[in-house]
């Protein structure tokens, strides 16, 4: 079984990796300040503070632990082609009627799963609608079965850059 490779922006790797470093050094160090201030409080078998503090500390350490792995595990976006959808292009999609829904068209990015922002048009390659798209040139129509329902999409535009002069959503 091949290992899962994180794929990535170089831009969203080195956000990370200055994400590591703050909550390596900043953010460490003000957690164990808060739970030596807290353990100064006398009594720790009844000390709700310094509970909260050990809590903060594992999730601190847990989140550290898993950013690790992510960066260590990254694959960084080397060429994006504008022929074929690919992880780290931008694609306009036409997402025809269903459900009573009308047709509308989207623009998405579709990039790794650590990256992904619905809210921002950016949906992961591990998303349904993004494993669907991955391989697709203009002109190729695809379906995407969803929990709402089935969906058929055709791809409009794909952009290399990942991202687009233009948002004709509607």
């Amino acid at each position: 079984m091949e290992e899962y490779r994180e794929k990535m922006s170089q831009q969203h790797y080195d956000a990370e990796v200055q994400r590591l470093n703050y909550l390596k050094s900043t953010r460490r160090a003000e957690v164990i300040e808060a739970l030596a201030e807290a353990r100064s409080h006398g009594d720790l078998s009844e000390n709700a503070e310094y509970d909260e503090a050990r809590n903060e500390q594992a999730r601190l350490e847990d989140e550290i632990q898993r950013l690790e792995y992510t960066l260590e595990h990254a694959e960084i976006i080397q060429t994006i082609s504008s022929d074929t959808v690919s992880t780290g292009c931008g694609v306009i999609l036409s997402r025809a009627e269903f459900n009573g829904q009308p047709q509308k068209i989207e623009t998405l990015q579709i990039v790794g799963r650590s990256e992904a922002d619905y809210e921002n048009h950016k949906i992961s390659d591990d998303s349904p609608i993004g494993k669907a798209v991955l391989g697709k040139k203009v002109g190729d129509t695809f379906i995407v079965e969803a929990p709402i329902g089935i969906m058929t999409f055709t791809v409009l535009e794909i952009s290399g850059t990942g991202v687009f002069d233009k948002h004709p959503e509607g």
